[in-house]
């Protein structure tokens, strides 16, 4: 038995539904996922509930995606700044 997997315990959200087209080969391997982390936290689960959590560990995870996050929200708070800055000056 596999003694842990990326995702852990599933935390309460909000949601929007997004409707996403895969293969059936990609959706068989969620559902094995997700039969196995049923298995190891003692809850059942199914890949639709699964899948938003991978994509977003994956997002988590993924170098190029924080740096290009990281300098959006530095041009955010550049930006905020300047314009604090001017209400200041007014």
């Amino acid at each position: 038995m596999t003694k842990a997997l990326s995702l852990g315990p599933l935390p309460r959200t909000d949601t929007v539904k997004l409707t996403i087209i895969m293969t059936s080969q990609l959706r068989a391997d969620l559902d094995r996922y997700a039969a196995l982390h049923a298995q190891l936290h003692g809850s059942p689960v199914d890949a639709t509930t699964l899948a938003p959590l991978i994509i977003e560990a994956f997002l988590a995870r993924d170098k190029g995606f924080r740096r290009a996050t990281a300098a959006e929200r530095g041009r955010r708070t550049t930006l905020l700044n300047e314009a604090r800055q001017l209400d200041e000056k007014r």
